[in-house]
């Protein structure tokens, strides 16, 4: 029994090791960030396909939770541009400091969708996050693009999270998310056929270490972490995973260090301010685990 949970344990923080290798990807893949998401949501498809078929899972879906589905899959497209296009305007480390406000967002999306009231401590954490940010901007307005569109990429992820988690209560993951690659991959697909170049023949020229960093991304990072987060989120409590979860800007961070230590080193405020802003996080967390936990015993 023992085993099992330490084999659960260390398989979740592979995937939030894997969540955070995701932005390390998103700097070695050279193709600019609309056409880098087309392809991972494309081959994320195609082998969230076969795992369909190979496990029989029902797909089958009414018109309007089609179109809502639909709509969110064009959210995770548009988070993942923002936070490739963050990568490719600042550096991983201002990108993944970013991504870590979207909890602020949370704050406010989710009272909405849920029809509830903001908790005061929400608020409270908001404006420290802001002051993390602020603070980072002090030494580091060179980025401001890539923290925008950071902080836009965060806002999105938050959107289409609390979203997914209004989806959970009728449909399977796996339904939801499939789904969702396919309508991002038709966005993608008309935006570049109205607005950008095109599918020329040319668009399908990868270099050999494109491809197989794509090939990963999707597989693994997408399509594999997809599956077997639900999994572990099967065998362990809401509470671990959500903070677990939060380790994947430092693990990202990390890792970026280590291997791009010349792009990747920063000024010691943007280190102050991402302390602040993870640690927010990390708090936000377990506050709002600790209350979940104290109304399951209260119905009890």
């Amino acid at each position: 029994m023992l085993n099992d949970k330490l084999k659960n344990q260390l398989h979740l923080h592979f995937l939030v090791f894997i969540a955070g290798f995701t932005a390390i990807l998103g700097k070695l893949i050279t193709i600019e960030a609309v056409s880098l998401v087309w392809y991972r949501m494309l081959i994320a498809s195609a082998l969230m396909f076969i795992y369909i078929k190979l496990m029989k899972i029902d797909i089958n879906i009414d018109k309007k939770s089609l179109i809502k589905l639909s709509i969110a899959g064009v959210i995770i497209a548009l988070h993942w541009i923002t936070f490739f296009a963050s990568i490719d305007a600042a550096n991983v480390s201002i990108a993944l400091a970013m991504f870590s406000t979207g909890a602020f967002f949370a704050s406010f999306i989710e009272p909405i969708i849920y029809k509830r009231k903001i908790i005061w401590y929400e608020i409270l954490f908001g404006i420290i996050v802001i002051i993390g940010v602020c603070i980072i901007l002090q030494s580091e307005m060179k980025y401001i693009t890539g923290m925008l569109l950071g902080i836009a990429s965060a806002f999105f992820s938050s959107l289409f999270a609390v979203l997914n988690g209004k989806f959970l209560e009728k449909h399977s993951a796996t339904k939801i998310s499939f789904y969702e690659f396919i309508s991002g991959v038709v966005f993608i697909t008309l935006f570049i056929q109205l607005f950008g170049k095109g599918f020329s023949s040319d668009y399908f020229l990868l270099s050999l270490n494109d491809f197989w960093y794509l090939f990963i991304l999707a597989s693994i990072c997408t399509a594999y972490a997809f599956i077997a987060s639900v999994y572990v989120m099967k065998e362990i409590s809401p509470y671990t995973v959500v903070l677990t979860y939060n380790l994947e800007p430092i693990y990202g961070v990390i890792i970026a260090l280590i291997l791009f230590p010349e792009t990747e080193s920063m000024s010691s405020n943007f280190y102050y301010g991402a302390i602040i802003i993870l640690f927010t996080v990390v708090l936000n967390g377990i506050l709002k685990n600790v209350k979940a936990l104290k109304l399951n015993r209260t119905k009890v």
